[in-house]
């Protein structure tokens, strides 16, 4: 059923907004940061406050659990509260130069200016406040493209930010049916310095050509294939729930989901076992239900994804351990599901499924179980599980990716850089580092 309707932003639309933010520019990196701050400051107040309206609206637009949309709630208003810290802690340096005389180095870092900012639909509040909060700490103006599937969260998020304080024209939300109607015209705008992409891979690549005719900064944060590493000392109680944890978030329908189980071979058939026990005790039904777990998936080109790649493992050898089939009734439901003895020529092993499917295959040693981890063409994030701390640093170094989980299912911190390496992106958000993407860096030489 329809829950609103909504603007559908054309290309007029979109230049009118550069515009805007083209205006509120020089102003508002002009306001003081602690002023910036303080306003992300009462943002996350507002958003702790009704937490429950925002769960309900997010669950309503995508499906996710309450459980699932209460927890997003609050991990992304904590990108705002981060950020007030931040704003006051833009770094500079003053240094004598080295080679003598009255030479001094001055260096000082100010807002990169305009931001296109395009949001995905699986996070649909967070992805939002880890690029609003630094881009408003370091006094840049934005525009947001929100998803098609879910814009009412980042509009929502928007009035939030006006009650809050936010000047007009800091920050214009562009909701549209057509993506490229409106990225289009932003992009081809050289006022617009900077943009911050989260979604697909093939789309980021595209909007990387976009950006190089006005050599616009770029934030990627884009696909990810996680490896699952469960070596033979370690504690299965542990690995099992990090395995849900890390599988299950927002129904798999995560850039950081484990995608590839990989167990030492010593230990997957007991491994395999425990993840089933938990994965088919898991409720499914609608998100609104109190005690639910899984929901519905996004869509149902989304479910036959999922389907399609299952039935692929099926075929080529693998043993389904528990579900492995759409879920009934309405909605576009898909039983938790466990694969076993996946080969390594199966299509999920090689795609992001974005589902509820944990396939689980067996190495025989580190070095296998290593190279097999980096064998993808992608580097967001991989999950390690051992006792041994040597082994945990030296796997975790040895993997090629942004961040590595050492015996958690669970890597999302708004103090941590989040990102990726190779076909996953480049740059980072949250943390120190997050706020570094809105800011450019000038020296200026002194004559004394």
């Amino acid at each position: 059923r329809t829950l609103r309707t909504v603007a559908d932003a054309r290309g007029a639309d979109a230049e009118a907004a550069v515009s805007s933010a083209v205006a509120a520019q020089d102003a508002w990196a002009d306001t003081p940061p602690r002023q910036r701050g303080e306003i992300l400051r009462r943002a996350w107040e507002l958003m702790t406050e009704r937490a429950d309206d925002l769960a309900l609206l997010m669950t309503l637009e995508m499906g996710k659990s309450l459980t699932e949309s209460r927890a997003e709630v609050t991990y992304a208003a904590e990108f705002f509260r981060w950020f007030s810290e931040e704003a006051v802690r833009i770094d500079g340096r003053y240094a004598r130069n080295p080679a003598g005389g009255g030479g001094r180095a001055l260096v000082t870092r100010q807002a990169v200016g305009p931001c296109l900012l395009i949001t995905p639909w699986n996070f649909p509040l967070a992805m939002g406040t880890r690029k609003i909060g630094p881009a408003v700490a370091a006094g840049c103006t934005m525009i947001v493209k929100p998803p098609q599937l879910t814009p009412l969260s980042m509009l929502n998020l928007a009035a939030i930010l006006a009650e809050a304080g936010l000047p007009d024209g800091v920050l214009t939300v562009l909701p549209s049916t057509s993506a490229s109607r409106v990225v289009g015209p932003v992009l081809a705008d050289r006022r617009v310095r900077k943009l911050s992409f989260t979604g697909s891979t093939e789309v980021g690549r595209t909007l990387v050509e976009q950006c190089a005719p006005n050599l616009q900064r770029m934030s990627m944060e884009l696909g990810g294939n996680a490896a699952f590493l469960v070596f033979d000392d370690a504690d299965l109680d542990v690995a099992v729930r990090g395995a849900v944890t890390a599988k299950m978030r927002n129904n798999g329908e995560s850039c950081v989901a484990a995608n590839r189980f990989l167990v030492h071979r010593s230990v997957a058939d007991e491994f395999t076992e425990r993840l089933t026990e938990e994965m088919a005790a898991l409720r499914m039904g609608h998100g609104t239900e109190e005690g639910v777990a899984v929901g519905p998936l996004v869509n149902a080109g989304q479910r036959d994804t999922v389907s399609e790649l299952v039935n692929d493992a099926r075929k080529r050898g693998a043993r389904v351990s528990t579900g492995g089939e759409n879920g009934p009734g309405d909605g576009y439901f898909y039983h938790p599901t466990v694969l076993a003895d996946v080969p390594h020529d199966a299509r999920i092993l090689h795609e992001e499924v974005f589902g509820p499917v944990a396939p689980v295959t067996t190495f025989d040693d580190e070095a296998d179980a290593v190279a097999r981890a980096n064998d993808t063409e992608f580097g967001l994030v991989g999950y390690v599980f051992t006792t041994g701390f040597s082994r945990a640093l030296r796997v975790g170094e040895a993997l090629r990716t942004g961040m590595v989980g050492v015996n958690t299912g669970l890597v999302s911190n708004p103090a941590a850089p989040f990102g990726g390496v190779k076909a996953s992106g480049f740059g980072r958000e949250g943390g120190h580092e997050g706020i570094d993407e809105y800011l450019d860096t000038k020296y200026l030489a002194l004559s004394l």
